[in-house]
């Protein structure tokens, strides 16, 4: 058995692992959906949850603790108040990985790791129907 063991080391070094998982999880919170290989995004999960548990919690020392991961002060501003707003209620599992099949090049194992609750996207725009409205006003 493998007890206590850490995480995957996913073939590089300290400093590239955890810039490479720092950057995952700033845009997993900004874009709320990424996609990546299976490993990866386990590995992912892990950090983005605790990232979502601290902006539950708020306070300054937590967002201290917050910035360390997540660079980006926009994408820390939505943690500490649409995601907390949003999981105030959920005792955890705030992200979803979701199986999407194997990379045509090298076979590996592909995966959509996504917020849970997130809004669905809005419907696209018909651009041919947005488009006869303006040729109108301009021909009278």
């Amino acid at each position: 058995m493998r007890h206590k063991v850490g995480q995957r080391k996913l073939h590089r070094t300290t400093s590239h692992r955890l810039a490479m998982l720092n950057n995952m999880v700033t845009s997993l919170l900004e874009h709320q959906a990424i996609r990546t290989t299976l490993p990866k995004a386990k590995e992912a999960r892990k950090i983005a949850e605790r990232i979502i548990t601290l902006g539950k919690r708020g306070g300054l020392a937590n967002v201290r603790l917050a910035a360390r991961t997540v660079k980006d002060r926009d994408v820390l501003q939505k943690v500490f108040g649409e995601y907390k707003d949003r999981y105030a209620n959920r005792p955890g599992g705030y992200t979803r990985i979701v199986r999407l099949g194997f990379r045509r090049g090298d076979a590996a194992e592909i995966a959509l790791l996504e917020l849970v609750d997130r809004p669905e996207k809005a419907a696209p725009v018909d651009t041919e129907a947005a488009a006869a409205p303006a040729e109108e006003t301009k021909a009278e």
